[in-house]
């Protein structure tokens, strides 16, 4: 039992909740009306009466976000293009602390939104925020046994669809991303082509809403041919491009900018020895309505 007030208690656990929600949904403004509507829930209890506020606290989040995802998956199902969850931005700087470590990369994202709901949340609650299976069998109402292979299943889908991690030294991350900006919007493909691995993937994120790519786009040739094009298409719109400032997006160097149009974009690049295996180009503007205030 605990005797802390209610709110501090509740804000103690704030941003593991809201992380966790993150990782169920990939919209972090869905993630923070869960947690508002999880606080709200906490505050109809007596909290005195609960042994492991986290947990409760967790399974209470699973479960709502898991009442979600059922009118989010029917959504997802007539989204336009290709989907990218919402951009986290962080500033470039030091290795993050410990406790900062279980940030959520694109392609974990990815991988996550081919799982079920069930799957998604056995294998976060249990791989990336160490919960029990007795506990996972609280919030999501199935036994420990059927716990452990949803957490299974979801592992080995994971296992697969994920490229390996690799830290870039902050210094190097913004010198790339200035290169990668600056060759991006050149009509000669030539210096981009230095930046990338010839089995570069671009995903670009428009919802629907603004331009982008339908599919992701495969290969060294048909990446950069496609980044000139978009150049000798519109002309000087690579001088009407600005780059805001360099950022790390879900764990990924990476950059906020003003494209043609006035338009936000976040981008952010897998570099694995030295060039770019993979582009991320978020531009659906409702995806970005958090970052308004961060670009300024």
């Amino acid at each position: 039992m605990t005797a802390a007030p209610p709110d501090d208690l509740f804000e103690s656990h704030r941003r593991f909740l809201t992380r966790l929600a993150y990782r169920m949904l990939g919209s972090v403004s869905d993630a923070e009306d869960i947690v508002q509507d999880a606080w709200l829930r906490w505050h109809e209890i007596d909290a005195a009466e609960i042994a492991n506020p986290r947990a409760y606290l967790a399974r209470t989040v699973t479960r709502l976000c898991l009442d979600q995802m059922k009118s989010a998956r029917s959504r997802r199902e007539y989204y336009v293009g290709t989907w990218l969850p919402e951009p986290l931005v962080e500033a470039i700087g030091p290795a993050p602390a410990a406790d900062d470590e279980l940030d959520a990369p694109i392609a974990l994202m990815l991988a996550l939104e081919r799982l079920s709901p069930l799957e998604r949340a056995a294998f976060l609650l249990h791989d990336v925020f160490e919960q029990d299976f007795a506990e996972i069998a609280r919030a999501i109402d199935r036994s420990e046994s059927a716990c452990r292979q949803l957490a299974k299943r979801a592992r080995e889908h994971v296992r697969i669809d994920m490229p390996p991690r690799n830290k870039v030294d902050p210094a190097e991350a913004k010198r790339f991303v200035e290169a990668f900006f600056r060759a991006v919007h050149k009509a000669d493909p030539s210096e981009l082509q230095t930046l990338l691995a010839r089995d570069v993937a671009l995903h670009s994120d428009g919802g629907g809403k603004v331009p982008a790519t339908l599919n992701v786009v495969f290969g060294l040739d048909r990446v950069s041919r496609f980044f000139s094009g978009i150049i000798r298409k519109f002309g000087g719109a690579g001088a009407e491009s600005t780059l805001i400032r360099p950022v790390m997006i879900n764990g990924l160097p990476g950059y906020l900018s003003i494209e043609q149009g006035g338009r936000l974009q976040a981008t952010a690049l897998d570099i694995r020895d030295g060039v770019v295996h993979a582009i991320y180009v978020m531009r659906n503007p409702d995806k970005l309505r958090h970052l308004g205030l961060q670009a300024g």
